[in-house]
Order: structure tokens, then sequence, then C-alpha cells
């Protein structure tokens, strides 16, 4: 039955790991044990990982969404912090152009000068990153069965150049890899109209939007439920994916991050402010807030 099933994979995943560090080890039994101690027994330093949610739907790859997410293997906790998409990057106000806007780094520079960017206005050490394409967010949300979720109103665009077409109702629904990208994605409606002002209009709706559905679906994620769609998620990660994080590191937090408390993971958006900069829209960062902010949030989920 079930337990029988729960128990060879248990011991499955425990052969795996101890394998690995076996031969990491040389095949020395002593440092293979010290090796496992010090991974999954000793305190861990918090772990930042920059995600990037692309679009493709169109000859460039658009940076949708920039959230920084940190969590704390010892105390379990986590918080998502929103990078906004214009935020100025550039050197010169007086010179300032759309290509000074973060969410064109990724495709001029590459993630590796995108995440030394956000560790510059974070202040954060942020060892890994994943880059998620429009294709991968279908597919995982997809293979997971969808996610029930609370679209905040009602949403309607259309954009035929990226051939976007956004139309949801408000209210608790489940959401397939479809919905989850129209949902994602969206700004305003054809009329002009965007998310009321309590909630966060515009951009920081959305950022709001997108940091509450990715909680939601790390939630669901990890649900009884979802056990055995292991394999469907894992193959829906692989194929759409970039990132640094090896196997290795993955078996290094694996253990703390099953006891993750999903109900707690807090979410937060980079203190600044919009405004013109050289006749063009940005969102300036408050860089005294923010070291505020981080400092106090990462006390939180030190506690």
């Amino acid at each position: 039955g079930f337990i029988k099933f729960l128990f060879v994979f248990v011991f499955f995943i425990f052969i795996l790991i101890f394998g690995y560090y076996f031969i990491k080890e040389n095949y020395d039994i002593k440092n293979t044990l010290s090796s496992l101690k010090n991974d999954f027994f000793s305190p861990k330093h918090n772990v930042s990982v920059l995600l990037l949610g692309v679009s493709t739907d169109i000859n460039t790859e658009l940076t949708d969404t920039i959230i920084v997410c940190t969590y704390n293997p010892n105390t379990h906790k986590a918080y998502m912090l929103s990078i906004p998409r214009d935020t100025f990057i550039g050197e010169n106000k007086n010179l300032a152009k759309g290509r000074d806007k973060i969410n064109s780094l990724y495709t001029r520079s590459g993630i590796d000068v995108m995440r030394e960017k956000a560790e510059e206005i974070t202040g954060l050490n942020i060892e890994y990153y994943a880059v998620v394409k429009t294709e991968a967010l279908i597919d995982i949300v997809d293979a997971i069965g969808g996610i029930d979720f609370n679209v905040p109103i009602d949403m309607d665009y259309d954009d035929v150049t990226q051939d976007l077409h956004i139309h949801l109702d408000a209210g608790n629904q489940h959401i397939d890899g479809e919905k989850a990208e129209q949902l994602l994605r969206f700004r305003h409606n054809n009329d002009g109209s965007s998310y009321p002002n309590s909630y966060g209009d515009n951009d920081f709706g959305r950022m709001r939007t997108q940091r509450d559905f990715i909680a939601e679906t790390l939630k669901q994620t990890v649900s009884f439920k979802n056990l055995f769609k292991v394999g469907n998620i894992i193959g829906s990660i692989n194929k759409n994916i970039e990132t640094n994080l090896t196997v290795f590191s993955i078996i290094k937090y694996s253990t703390s991050a099953m006891k993750i408390d999903t109900e707690s993971i807090s979410s937060y958006q980079l203190p600044g402010e919009a405004k013109k900069i050289n006749s063009i829209w940005f969102f300036e960062c408050n860089q005294e807030k923010t070291k505020i902010l981080i400092n106090e949030i990462e006390k939180e989920i030190d506690e």
C-alpha cells in the first residue's frame, strides 16, 4: 500500500544521498558521515534565489517577474521581495533610456550580471538563480493539476503584438497553466483601469498577485495530493528553466525545505517610488528604506 511505497521512496532517496556523498568523499566512510552531519544536521545560513519570469511570446525575451526569494533552513521561514521591472539601474539620469530599466538587463547582459545587480540593489548575498520561461510556468501548473486561487479583480486585456489575451473573472477558481500566464502578466484592462490603489495599482498590484500566486503554488505543490506527481513536476522544471541549482545544493537543502511553513511565507516590494527620469517613467529604489526593510525581515525569519 501507500506506507510501503513511502518507505521504499524515502529509502531510495537516502541511498542516493549517501551514495553521492560516499563518491564525493573518495569512498571514505568517516569523511562521508562527517559531511552528511555538517550538511544535514548543522546550522545552515540563509539562502537566496533570484527568480525571473521571462515571457517568450515575441522575438525578444521580456523579464516580467523579478523576485528575490530567501529561505532560512534553520527556522523554515521564507520571504519574497519583488523588484519592479522598471527599476532604474543607469549611472546618468540625464542620459536615461529604456535600456536603463532592470528588466532589459537579462536579455542584454545575461543572468550573472542580472544577479549581481539584484545583489547590489538589495544588499543580499544571492547564491542561486532560476529563470522560468512562459512554457515552464504553464507546464508546472498543469503538472500538478492546476492551482486554486482567488483572482483579485476582473481582468480584460488584449495585446495583438504579443499575442496576449487576458480574460479572467474575479473570485476563487481553478487556474490552469494558460490562465496562470494571463494572471501573472496582467497590468491593466483595455479601458485603462487596473488594480485598486488599496491593493496596489498597475505594476505594484501585479507584483503582489505574482507573489501571492507563487506562494499558493508552492503550498499546493508540496501538499499530500501531489506526492505522486513528483515525476511530472521534475520533468516540467527540467524543460524550460535555466538555473545554477546543482544536484548537491538541492540535496543539501531538501530535508529542511520539506519542513517549510508555507502558511507564513511573507512578501514585500522593494521600497521606492515611480518617477519620470529624462522624460521616461522609472521606478527609483530608496536605498536607505531598502536597507532597513531587509534588516527587519531577515531578523524576522531568523527568529
